[in-house]
């Protein structure tokens, strides 16, 4: 049990974060001097200038003694925390002490402030980052600069969310509900009252949609009729097709290759998406079996091919890194198989256990138990998308994911997706509509650049609230 004295309450949470990427909560008590009082303190700088209280008995015959740190900016707060634990351990990070932060919003910004060499300089030596999350960062930017060349004021991201799945995943603790007509009916009404209404909020204001993107869930687990429905008022509230404001992307999240047919991917080209995402997650049966899919390998193959038959342009496959039973060659031959359909754009997760998923219950240990087979699988998958020609364009981190790594997409040259960059660097507003979605308004002329409206995630509730959640984005807009 490491027991440590931070100075405020508020410490405690920022340093907590970092302290579990080192070991399980469980194996933590953080501390302010008032909650340690009767302990024997014992300092961890490097300089070792802390001493044991006065009156305290030599540190060997101290039963619960506790590791202070000083009161210092929050970075340096950590780095104490960070020099302890690894001394500790044996264990370092490779993303250092990054907790709390988008590594490559951060990337851009310090790049923007002191240019590139300055910025890495700092990443390593303030932040503790390896020299191979250096090297990704810097391939992510340099792809980055590419896509965001050409950015209007009025320019916004538009998210609309299906919270409906035919199963729950077994590490799913996203906002989603086994489908019903009954339940799909009910919340698309007031979903299309919101799409409707923000619609209306926006061109009051002269905004347009630069890119939409219709997640979930999975939004093809509805029906045929009220996916069509649903494609209609969105192409009709956002899709704009002036020269000089117009939509660049417009993506739908299919997800489950059990809830694909011919049919609702003719829609999807009728209404005008270009880019679909079809997320086997992984090509291994017993894999799929074991965290509640309901599909096998060979239809994920037969739903790629009807997408190419019917024509859409750009697709995305995504697979998990870490999912039980898995051994790195397991997740190998996954990344060959779905190489070898050739997608555009390929991303790679790592499983994040949330406390709402059914897999922490099983196994609460989980995280850190498979950190070194995911750090294998990372890295033979960064070298087998690289050699058939991907590049990494976003990336960004989680909770509890195994190992403390990350989730990287990647994408065929010429073939990025905006959406995804644009709602991971959090340098645009996106308006989110549909329970659970979080609207992100962006202030570029203010120090606090952001501000997260969200909306509730039961969608029973979000119906009877559906006024006040279009009233928050309408108010954080007039801000």
């Amino acid at each position: 049990m490491f027991r440590i004295q931070v100075p405020t309450e508020k410490d405690k949470f920022e340093l907590s974060e970092l302290g579990r990427m080192f070991a399980p909560a469980d194996e933590f008590e953080f501390l302010t001097e008032e909650d340690s009082s009767g302990s024997c303190p014992k300092g961890i700088l490097p300089s070792n200038s802390l001493s044991l209280a006065d009156g305290c008995p030599p540190l060997g015959q101290d039963p619960k003694p506790v590791y202070k740190i000083p009161a210092a900016d929050k970075n340096q707060m950590k780095r104490e925390l960070y020099s302890f634990l690894s001394r500790e351990t044996g264990k370092e990070l490779d993303w250092g002490i990054l907790t709390g932060v988008r590594p490559g919003k951060l990337y851009n910004m310090l790049c923007e402030q002191y240019g590139q060499p300055e910025a890495e300089r700092r990443l390593k030596s303030d932040y503790y980052l390896s020299e191979g999350k250096l090297s990704l960062l810097r391939n992510v930017h340099r792809v980055q600069q590419t896509v965001l060349q050409d950015s209007r004021p009025n320019a916004i991201g538009v998210y609309v969310g299906i919270p409906f799945c035919p199963t729950r995943c077994l590490y799913c603790s996203f906002t989603s509900n086994r489908i019903t007509k009954e339940a799909a009916t009910a919340y698309l009404a007031a979903l299309f009252d919101e799409i409707s209404r923000v619609s209306d909020i926006m061109k009051n204001r002269g905004l347009f949609a630069e890119s939409i993107y219709i997640g979930g869930g999975t939004p093809t687990s509805l029906d045929e009729e009220d996916f069509q429905r649903l494609l209609q008022h969105v192409r009709d509230a956002f899709v704009r097709k002036e020269s000089s404001e117009f939509t660049k992307e417009f993506t739908v999240e299919a997800g489950r290759p059990d809830t694909i047919t011919e049919a609702k991917l003719q829609m999807i080209r009728e209404y005008g998406a270009e880019r679909i995402s079809i997320n086997p997650q992984s090509m291994k049966a017993r894999t799929m079996e074991l965290i509640g899919r309901s599909h096998s390998p060979e239809q994920i193959v037969e739903a790629f091919a009807l997408a190419k038959k019917v024509g859409v342009p750009i697709i995305n496959m995504d697979l998990i890194a870490g999912l039980p039973e898995e051994e790195p060659e397991d997740f190998a031959d996954s990344l060959d198989k779905v190489i070898g359909l050739g997608p555009q754009n390929i991303t790679v997760h790592t499983l994040a256990v949330k406390r709402a998923s059914r897999l922490i219950e099983e196994s609460p240990g989980y995280n850190y138990n498979q950190g070194e087979k995911v750090r294998k699988m990372l890295q033979r998958g960064a070298e087998r998308l690289s050699e058939a020609s991907y590049e990494p364009y976003y990336l960004y981190r989680q909770k509890q994911q195994t190992g403390n790594f990350e989730n990287v997409g990647y994408a065929l040259p010429g073939t990025a997706s905006l959406y995804n960059i644009r709602i991971m660097e959090e340098n645009q507003t996106i308006l989110a509509m549909g329970a659970g979605a979080i609207s992100k308004v962006y202030y570029a002329s203010r120090t606090q650049k952001l501000n997260r409206i969200p909306n509730v995630s039961n969608y029973q509730i979000y119906i009877e609230r559906i006024d006040e959640m279009i009233q928050r984005k309408e108010e954080a807009l007039n801000d």
